[in-house]
């Protein structure tokens, strides 16, 4: 059985076991992300304090791009996630691109952000950086051993590691605030408005992530209920956090905010010259585990989905159930993973290229999922106005995209091709 007719048949009152607090934690992980390492000193770069304003102008951008995917999550819980939308709407070769990009495209985040999560703790630390690709590799095995047990272990593990990061995040901010000073916002524009554009495009990846929700839909146990709550609950608290980190960060530090490569520690040394630096490195720590455990349970039941539809061997499809633990889907995403932090260390730990394929392959999935909404909503309902809204936005992405989007083409023309040849091999077995 497909998981898009499985996902129709199963009663959505009684899926799997994940519960609100546990799926409102996967959330906040899946889009507090490594931006919070590095976002709030790039954009103080570029923009100065007017970077304060691209936090709040990308927190509304988000809402409606949010919004669909709850709408879209909570109607229709399956683990092919944006790609079984795309099935229903758009047919099977759109459906195939949209789960490798995914699969295939956004796993070449995976390790950047392993590998920025060491470099944080090497540089708290003060020791050599020739340990960080044994760290990075070390921040993978957890989230892969946890994942293995399914995602009801997952998740509430997950509940602890967003907890701490939240309290982290506070404790860092406490040290900074005391050294916050009004004279640092002005001129509130240096760089003008081009400025905070720049910042809002940087912003756009920090808020980034609510596709991740949409693959593990199928093991909330009140879908249409917990859903939307976790989205609305995960929205606000991580545009809270980037919000009041900007302000922190642009009046403690003024302009070496942008100077560093890790804004959190300067920010933090403000308070507390020994006790800051362990505390960022701690954060670093628990936002790497965070995300790579969110992603890495989405990665997997997308796999198994994908296997289940064809799309890849079938031999990958067990665990697709609600319930069920995708192990070799896990496997098989840990293969790629593998391949992509082996290319990143024989680069030389160079993050850019593996960065534009993840982000490449993200606003590809964001603009075809959205016009899968538009077609799958209720005419004229919230969620549909939402969709709409979303896609314009989505079309905007990928205009400031454009360069980028090589890999995301590349992929789409593999699916492209395994329709083809799915098609010769039905004439010839007729």
């Amino acid at each position: 059985m497909s998981s898009d007719r499985l996902a129709a048949d199963t009663p959505a009152a009684s899926r799997g076991g994940i519960g609100l607090v546990q799926g409102t934690a996967l959330y906040v992980a899946s889009v507090l992300g490594t931006g919070l390492l590095v976002l709030p000193g790039l954009t103080a770069g570029v923009a100065g304090p007017g970077s304060i304003l691209a936090v709040v102008a990308v927190l509304g951008l988000s809402v409606p791009l949010a919004g669909v995917f709850a709408v879209l999550a909570a109607r229709y819980p399956d683990p092919g996630g944006v790609a079984s939308y795309v099935r229903r709407a758009l047919g099977a070769t759109a459906a195939r691109m949209t789960g490798y990009w995914f699969l295939f495209g956004v796993c070449a985040g995976a390790p950047v952000v392993s590998v920025l999560g060491a470099e944080y703790v090497v540089a708290a630390l003060g020791v050599d950086r020739v340990v960080v690709p044994l760290l990075a590799a070390a921040i993978f095995v957890p989230p892969f051993v946890l994942n293995a047990l399914g995602v009801r272990v997952a998740g509430s593990v997950q509940f602890v590691l967003t907890a701490l990061l939240l309290a982290v995040v506070v404790f860092v901010v406490g040290l900074g605030a005391p050294s916050v000073d009004p004279a640092r916002l002005t001129p509130f524009l240096p760089h003008g408005w081009a400025g905070v554009a720049t910042a809002v495009s940087m912003f756009v990846w920090a808020f980034a992530g609510w596709e991740v929700g949409t693959h593990i839909s199928g093991e909330f146990a009140r879908p249409r209920r917990d859903i939307p709550i976790a989205t609305a609950i995960a929205l606000a608290v991580t545009g809270a956090c980037y919000l009041i980190l900007q302000v922190v960060t642009v009046g403690a530090l003024g302009a070496r905010a942008g100077e560093g490569q890790v804004p959190l520690l300067d920010l933090a040394r403000l308070g507390s010259p020994r006790l800051g630096p362990i505390a960022v490195g701690i954060i670093a720590a628990i936002v790497a585990l965070g995300v790579l455990n969110a992603y890495l349970a989405a990665f997997a039941k997308l796999g198994a989905s994908l296997a289940d539809n064809g799309d890849l061997p079938r031999w990958f499809s067990p665990g697709v159930e609600h319930g069920g633990i995708p192990r070799r889907a896990l496997a098989l995403t840990g293969a790629v993973t593998a391949l992509y932090f082996a290319l990143m260390v024989a680069t030389g730990l160079e993050l850019t290229p593996f960065i534009l394929v993840h982000t490449s392959s993200m606003v590809a999935i964001y603009a075809v999922g959205m016009v899968a909404a538009v077609r799958l909503l209720p005419h004229a309902s919230p969620g549909w106005w939402m969709a709409v809204v979303a896609a314009v936005l989505c079309a905007g992405m990928l205009a400031l995209a454009w360069a980028s989007l090589l890999p995301a083409l590349g992929l789409a023309a593999a699916a492209v091709v395994v329709t083809a040849m799915r098609r010769v091999g039905g004439r010839l077995t007729r």
